[in-house]
Protein backbone atom coordinates (compact mmCIF):
# COMPACT_ATOMS: atom_id res chain seq x y z
CA UNK A 1 0.00 0.00 0.00
CA UNK A 2 2.82 2.37 0.54
CA UNK A 3 5.12 1.67 -2.86
CA UNK A 4 4.46 0.68 -6.75
CA UNK A 5 5.12 1.82 -9.83
CA UNK A 6 3.82 5.71 -10.39
CA UNK A 7 0.88 6.24 -12.63
CA UNK A 8 -0.66 9.12 -13.49
CA UNK A 9 -4.29 10.01 -14.97
CA UNK A 10 -3.92 12.34 -18.12
CA UNK A 11 -6.22 13.31 -20.85
CA UNK A 12 -8.49 10.81 -20.15
CA UNK A 13 -6.25 7.74 -19.39
CA UNK A 14 -3.42 6.07 -16.96
CA UNK A 15 0.16 6.07 -18.02
CA UNK A 16 3.46 5.76 -16.40
CA UNK A 17 6.49 7.77 -16.19
CA UNK A 18 9.89 7.52 -17.33
CA UNK A 19 12.54 7.43 -14.82
CA UNK A 20 15.00 9.61 -16.72
CA UNK A 21 16.35 11.85 -14.38
CA UNK A 22 13.70 10.20 -11.13
CA UNK A 23 15.16 10.63 -7.90
CA UNK A 24 14.26 11.01 -4.32
CA UNK A 25 12.97 14.50 -4.32
CA UNK A 26 9.98 13.26 -7.12
CA UNK A 27 9.69 10.21 -5.04
CA UNK A 28 8.97 12.67 -2.01
CA UNK A 29 6.51 14.72 -3.76
CA UNK A 30 5.00 11.37 -5.08
CA UNK A 31 4.29 10.57 -1.03
CA UNK A 32 3.53 13.84 -0.39
CA UNK A 33 0.36 13.83 -3.09
CA UNK A 34 -0.46 10.45 -2.08
CA UNK A 35 -0.99 11.63 1.74
CA UNK A 36 2.10 8.68 2.68
CA UNK A 37 4.31 9.75 5.73
CA UNK A 38 7.30 6.79 5.17
CA UNK A 39 11.11 7.74 3.65
CA UNK A 40 10.35 8.64 -0.03
CA UNK A 41 12.71 6.55 -2.12
CA UNK A 42 12.70 6.64 -6.11
CA UNK A 43 12.92 3.36 -7.58
CA UNK A 44 14.06 2.93 -11.84
CA UNK A 45 14.28 0.12 -14.41
CA UNK A 46 10.41 -1.05 -13.77
CA UNK A 47 11.37 -1.92 -10.18
CA UNK A 48 7.90 -3.16 -9.42
CA UNK A 49 7.03 -4.53 -12.64
CA UNK A 50 6.59 -3.15 -16.39
CA UNK A 51 3.41 -1.21 -16.51
CA UNK A 52 1.33 -0.97 -20.10
CA UNK A 53 -0.17 1.58 -22.11
CA UNK A 54 1.23 5.13 -22.98
CA UNK A 55 4.23 6.50 -21.13
CA UNK A 56 2.85 10.28 -19.83
CA UNK A 57 5.62 12.04 -18.38
CA UNK A 58 9.47 11.73 -18.92
CA UNK A 59 12.34 13.96 -17.84
CA UNK A 60 10.58 14.65 -14.23
CA UNK A 61 12.60 16.97 -12.11
CA UNK A 62 11.08 18.35 -8.54
CA UNK A 63 13.11 19.82 -6.07
CA UNK A 64 11.01 17.81 -3.11
CA UNK A 65 8.33 21.22 -2.26
CA UNK A 66 5.89 20.41 -4.59
CA UNK A 67 2.02 19.36 -3.40
CA UNK A 68 1.89 17.39 -6.69
CA UNK A 69 4.35 16.23 -10.02
CA UNK A 70 1.73 18.64 -11.96
CA UNK A 71 4.29 21.22 -9.79
CA UNK A 72 7.39 19.77 -11.04
CA UNK A 73 9.16 20.59 -14.26
CA UNK A 74 9.14 18.08 -16.89
CA UNK A 75 8.54 17.56 -20.40
CA UNK A 76 5.20 17.95 -22.28
CA UNK A 77 2.46 15.26 -21.64
CA UNK A 78 2.90 11.99 -23.72
CA UNK A 79 6.50 13.49 -24.89
CA UNK A 80 9.10 11.00 -24.08
CA UNK A 81 12.29 8.33 -25.59
CA UNK A 82 11.03 5.22 -23.49
CA UNK A 83 10.47 1.85 -22.96
CA UNK A 84 8.38 0.75 -19.82
CA UNK A 85 11.51 -1.18 -18.82
CA UNK A 86 12.17 2.27 -17.49
CA UNK A 87 8.59 2.58 -15.88
CA UNK A 88 9.26 4.80 -12.32
CA UNK A 89 8.89 3.41 -8.89
CA UNK A 90 8.57 4.91 -5.19
CA UNK A 91 8.44 3.45 -1.96
CA UNK A 92 7.23 5.50 0.72
CA UNK A 93 7.93 3.00 3.56
CA UNK A 94 7.16 3.64 6.88
CA UNK A 95 9.18 1.02 7.98
CA UNK A 96 12.91 2.93 7.67
CA UNK A 97 14.00 6.11 8.16
CA UNK A 98 15.79 9.06 10.55
CA UNK A 99 14.86 10.83 13.17
CA UNK A 100 11.92 11.98 11.50
CA UNK A 101 10.21 7.70 11.79
CA UNK A 102 11.36 8.02 15.50
CA UNK A 103 9.65 11.16 15.39
CA UNK A 104 6.41 9.29 14.14
CA UNK A 105 6.58 6.32 16.24
CA UNK A 106 6.42 8.36 19.31
CA UNK A 107 3.54 10.67 17.46
CA UNK A 108 1.39 7.49 17.34
CA UNK A 109 1.81 6.84 21.07
CA UNK A 110 0.44 10.19 21.33
CA UNK A 111 3.61 11.70 22.92
CA UNK A 112 4.46 14.52 20.72
CA UNK A 113 3.90 18.24 21.80
CA UNK A 114 4.89 21.83 20.02
CA UNK A 115 6.59 24.34 22.21
CA UNK A 116 8.19 27.78 21.87
CA UNK A 117 5.34 28.96 19.13
CA UNK A 118 2.98 32.02 19.37
CA UNK A 119 -0.18 30.37 19.47
CA UNK A 120 -0.87 26.35 20.56
CA UNK A 121 -0.96 25.30 16.68
CA UNK A 122 3.08 26.05 16.01
CA UNK A 123 6.28 25.40 17.62
CA UNK A 124 9.29 23.51 17.92
CA UNK A 125 8.16 19.82 17.88
CA UNK A 126 8.96 18.16 21.31
CA UNK A 127 8.98 13.85 21.46
CA UNK A 128 8.29 12.38 25.29
CA UNK A 129 10.78 9.16 24.79
CA UNK A 130 12.82 7.37 27.41
CA UNK A 131 10.81 9.43 30.25
CA UNK A 132 12.19 12.92 28.74
CA UNK A 133 11.13 15.32 26.57
CA UNK A 134 13.27 16.47 23.69
CA UNK A 135 13.40 17.98 20.49
CA UNK A 136 13.69 16.56 17.09
CA UNK A 137 16.96 16.76 14.57
CA UNK A 138 15.94 18.43 11.32
CA UNK A 139 18.22 15.81 9.33
CA UNK A 140 15.65 14.19 6.79
CA UNK A 141 12.62 16.58 7.93
CA UNK A 142 9.64 17.15 5.72
CA UNK A 143 6.32 18.39 5.01
CA UNK A 144 5.45 14.55 5.82
CA UNK A 145 6.70 14.76 8.98
CA UNK A 146 4.90 18.00 9.87
CA UNK A 147 1.56 16.78 8.51
CA UNK A 148 2.27 13.18 10.90
CA UNK A 149 2.71 15.78 14.03
CA UNK A 150 -0.41 18.16 13.11
CA UNK A 151 -3.09 15.12 12.13
CA UNK A 152 -1.84 13.66 15.78
CA UNK A 153 -2.23 16.49 17.63
CA UNK A 154 -5.70 16.93 15.98
CA UNK A 155 -4.85 19.82 13.78
CA UNK A 156 -5.88 20.22 9.86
Amino acid sequence: SFEGRVEVYHDGKWGTICDDQWDDRDAEVVCRQLGLSGTPKALSWAHYGQGSGPILLDEVQCSGNELSLDQCKKSAWGQQNCDHIEDAGVSCDPFTGTDVQLCQSDVVKGTVRLAGGRSPTEGRVEVYYNGDWGTVCDDGWTDLGAQVVCRQLGFR
